[in-house]
């Protein structure tokens, strides 16, 4: 699904809502918000807006998860803990029974330069240090990423030897980081993992964050895109993740299995 999320979190939620439902009515079995569902803002947003797991975002995902009998997975919010200063950058699977199935909270904080302009996530969101599988109603492995892990390859070799099968990249990625890196990293993740990636993002538009790319995806282990968004706009594109191609690729190119574990040693130091 794609959005264009501001700092109105009733405007968000309203948009996420209306279209999970027309998703659904499409025969959605598996919905993906992307990151930012709740707020995109500025960090008093998120340090004024952020919510507990108890709280509305999350109550809305679940209500609509049983009442349209999905998984759905809600991108991020800004989640609220107690005892920490700054918020979680948090991506909530939700069952089709309503039940919070996975939380996972994003390990790796965009801080960099870009086209002029400087991001500091580490300054409002917490880094977490939890890689999280999760599984759908079906029984299919569900890796959950959240936007810059995926610039982080062993993160996504680790998910697909715990067993994902689908991994999700809900992602709020600049227009500038977006043109240049968006496609070739998401069929790069999905090729060397042999896993079906869904990455819903935030379409096209200036905010507090820089200017957002759109281009919502679904590349299969293949690396063919299967669906995808225009930069601008909020709307949802669909896909049939064919399972058995999936086991037939894995079976004729087993890249996977022909891994030399031993062979494999991380260095002390990164000289970077």
């Amino acid at each position: 699904m794609q959005l264009q999320s501001t700092n109105d979190r009733d405007r968000n939620l309203a948009a996420a809502d209306r279209l999970t439902r027309a998703a659904a009515a499409d025969g959605a079995e598996l919905v993906v918000l992307p990151e930012r569902l709740d707020l995109r803002g500025t960090a008093e947003d998120y340090a004024a807006g952020a919510d507990t797991l108890d709280g509305r975002p999350v109550a809305w995902a679940k209500e609509t998860a049983r009442e349209l009998r999905i998984d759905l997975v809600a991108g991020s919010i800004a989640e609220r803990r107690e005892g920490h200063e700054r918020v979680a950058n948090t991506s909530v699977h939700v069952g089709p029974d309503g039940d919070v199935k996975t939380v996972y909270r994003k390990i790796h904080m965009f801080d960099v330069e870009v086209g002029g302009v400087e991001y500091r996530e580490s300054e409002h969101s917490e880094p977490a240090d939890e890689i999280v599988l999760s599984e759908t109603a079906g029984g299919v492995g569900l890796g959950l990423t959240i936007c810059y892990d995926l610039r982080f390859p062993e993160l996504y070799r680790i998910l697909a030897l715990r067993g994902a099968r689908i991994v999700t990249v809900p992602a709020n990625f600049t227009r500038v980081t977006g043109e240049a890196h968006w496609e070739v990293l998401l069929r790069a993740r999905a090729i060397e993992n042999q896993v079906f990636v869904v990455a819903p993002g935030q379409g096209r538009g200036p905010g507090a964050e820089g200017d957002s790319y759109g281009n919502s995806m679904i590349v299969d282990p293949w690396g063919e895109v299967l669906a995808r968004a225009g930069g601008e706009g909020e709307s949802f594109v669909a896909a049939d993740l064919d399972l058995a191609r999936q086991d037939e690729i894995r079976k004729k190119l087993p890249s996977l299995s022909n891994r030399v574990a031993g062979a494999y040693r991380w260095p002390e130091e990164a000289r970077v």
